[in-house]
């Protein structure tokens, strides 16, 4: 999640532009860095989006990269993987930092952290040499040998696949050295390519098992984690699993850190196991400190937020924005929750999946009127949290008092600037970054 931008556009220098969304409205002018935090932190790289394309959105990325500072962008890279779970993006702007001798001394410890998967050692090459194949530089190697040592034998071996990059090219472009006299037997088995299989549900699939069994062992044996058993309810529902074994592996999966916007995607294309669902959704969200005052949630559900998050996802914008209004349902002390595309619409004052068929089904999915919406909220607040992807077709105001503007798109320009509090991305994450910005200035 992006860290607070509580600047005022006249605090960063810059004059005037005539800058606009891509639906005609102002957009404010940001620096450098807070460009590339927007084109970061929603971003699924090289996958298009309802108004870019994904190459459009990655060349933005690289361009921007040597104009922030290296510290900057190694941060952005660690919090992109560690906060928004992002895998390629923060992949991308290692490589774009290992092209520059400003940048280059923050390469090896970057690309170390935010490694966090086997296949992403063989995922950073292809990025790296997705213009061509050169040699590794320095920090480069020293980054991906470092990574490389943290994962054991199951994990190397859940991902030896045989992609253009295989992870015994990356043992041998880095020349790692093992640890323990253990992971020096691990390295020669990947070698030799006599490292045992790891025995999970897509090896097994691979081999011709049959579906409904393997899901259905892997259910009794409780080895599914949470998103994965999300992820593949739909294919479980296909292959006629007993439904009261997924019914158990609902119950039973640790969903301490798996977003609500996660649960909604599921039960959208699981709608048979939605109470199961929904219950996992709500434990997931107990326990979390409430947001004190009065708050006020616009969601913006105008055309381009019915669009996936990229290319071809499962995952539309939609379900991030009512993944987030879910949330702050629950945990704010007291809300109203508003929709905005063509007019202002109040949601009734619902909970849960119940709240998300309520934001969408709340008016005609049309333009993006959010000046309009500001102009015609009545309501009294402490704090006005609007949802959006920010491309507005009319100027927007300041808010009454505190405002915050979640961005869930990666789109060039935006209106949550200025008097706004611009946050981007989706997270759980939103609401201690309200909490930071009001930890100064309490509600009284």
């Amino acid at each position: 999640m992006a860290r607070l931008n509580l600047l005022n556009i006249s605090q960063l220098g810059f004059t005037g532009a005539a800058l606009r969304t891509h639906e005609g409205a102002p957009a404010a002018p940001i620096s450098a860095e807070e460009q590339l935090r927007r084109a970061v932190l929603a971003c699924l790289l090289w996958k298009d989006q309802f108004y870019e394309d994904g190459v459009t959105i990655s060349d933005r990325i690289a361009g921007l990269v040597p104009r922030v500072e290296a510290a900057r962008v190694a941060a952005l890279a660690v919090e992109a993987r560690e906060r928004m779970k992002l895998r390629h993006a923060p992949l991308l702007l290692v490589r774009e930092a290992a092209r520059y001798p400003t940048h280059r001394g923050v390469v090896a410890e970057t690309l170390a952290r935010v490694i966090q998967r086997a296949d992403e050692l063989a995922e950073f090459l292809a990025i790296y040499w997705k213009d061509g194949r050169q040699p590794l530089s320095a920090q480069v190697k020293k980054g991906l040998a470092a990574a490389f040592s943290k994962f054991d034998a199951y994990a190397l071996a859940k991902y030896n696949r045989d992609g253009v990059v295989k992870l015994r090219d990356v043992l041998f472009l880095t020349h790692a050295k093992p640890l323990t006299a253990e992971q020096a037997l691990t390295w020669r088995q990947l070698i030799d390519g006599t490292l045992p299989s790891a025995e999970t549900g897509e090896v097994r699939l691979s081999r011709g098992e049959q579906q409904r069994e393997v899901w259905e062992s892997l259910l009794i044996e409780n080895r599914l984690g949470a998103l994965a058993l999300l992820r593949n309810l739909r294919n479980m529902q296909e292959a006629e699993v007993e439904p009261e074994l997924v019914r158990h592996g609902l119950e039973a999966i640790r969903v301490d850190r798996v977003l609500p916007f996660r649960f909604v995607a599921a039960a959208r294309h699981a709608p048979q196991w939605e109470p199961w669902i929904e219950r996992a959704m709500f434990q997931s969200l107990h326990g979390q400190e409430p947001l004190p005052g009065r708050t006020v949630l616009l969601v913006d559900v105008s055309g381009s937020m019915d669009a996936p998050l990229a290319g071809r996802s499962q995952m539309r914008r939609m379900d991030a924005a009512a993944g987030l209004a879910v949330l702050l349902r629950e945990i704010a002390e007291e809300v109203s929750v508003y929709t905005f595309s063509e007019r202002l619409a109040r949601v009734p004052a619902r909970r849960g999946f119940a709240l998300r068929d309520a934001i969408v089904q709340s008016q005609p999915h049309g333009g993006t009127y959010l000046g309009r919406a500001l102009d015609e909220l009545r309501e009294s607040y402490d704090r006005v949290v609007v949802i959006t992807d920010e491309q507005s077709h009319d100027r927007v105001p300041a808010p009454r008092g505190r405002g915050y503007v979640v961005n869930v798109a990666s789109y060039r320009n935006g209106v949550g600037y200025s008097t706004w509090t611009h946050i981007d991305g989706w997270s759980e994450a939103v609401v201690e970054y309200i909490r930071s910005a009001e930890g100064e200035y309490p509600i009284a």
